[in-house]
């Protein structure tokens, strides 16, 4: 007899929140992380050089360019992509592995990565694309960041122009005028959509057994 507490209740979803660089997106992701102990962070593989507060299998898996070469030939990613001369990408069978048990994973990359996983894994997916409230502000909010010069903030800028052209691709849309708003409605799309999923056997059961109670209460005298 199979053991019905080992069943998980639901598949997991696959969670994936894009946006320009600026808009929100790292800071809503390790919100989310940091509150909602049933999402897990994709690990993704790297053949960038670990650096010294980096540790290998928490942060990124750390791989030579044959081992990446060999993964992506194989089929073994879901997404890959170069980035200043280093290769990234997230394993096929961790996210397979935990969206059969139930466990949900959280995706933080651009539309590129996102498409190249709709072609695999589309019906587990819950794409989110938040956008800027303006271009002002999205200026702004880099520059408080402090991390880059003014000539790569104007490129992040510029950029930005292709990647808001893919919101059409998103299941839903955020504009992140006030972050725990955005967060708000972040975690409401992830309730229901977590709720449509849920394993339906449960509530088939309970259905079939009211429909035998009514049928036995109707034939008494």
């Amino acid at each position: 007899m199979n053991d019905v507490a080992s069943v998980p209740a639901r598949r997991g979803l696959l969670l994936i929140v894009s946006s320009p660089s600026g808009a929100g997106k790292t800071t809503l992701t390790r919100l989310l992380l940091a509150e909602d102990k049933a999402m897990h962070l994709s690990l993704s593989v790297t053949t960038r050089p670990r650096r010294g507060s980096e540790i290998d299998g928490v942060h990124y898996r750390f791989v030579d360019a044959g081992t990446f070469e060999t993964m992506r030939e194989h089929g073994e990613l879901l997404e890959s992509a170069k980035v200043h001369g280093n290769y990234y990408g997230t394993p096929r069978a961790p996210v397979e592995e935990a969206l059969a048990a139930g466990r949900d994973v959280l995706f933080d990359i651009d539309w590129q990565g996102t498409m190249q996983i709709y072609d695999k894994m589309r019906p587990d997916i819950v794409s989110v694309f938040i956008l800027p409230p303006s271009v002002s502000e999205l200026k702004a909010r880099l520059e408080r960041r402090a991390e880059d010069s003014p000539e790569v903030i104007m490129r992040r800028l510029q950029n930005s122009r292709v990647e808001i052209s893919h919101w059409t691709k998103y299941d839903y849309v955020l504009v992140n005028q006030d972050l725990q708003t955005t967060y708000g409605r972040l975690k409401e799309i992830l309730d229901v959509e977590r709720m449509k999923r849920q394993d339906k056997s449960v509530v088939a059961c309970l259905v079939e057994k009211l429909k035998a109670d009514l049928d036995a209460l109707m034939r008494k005298p």
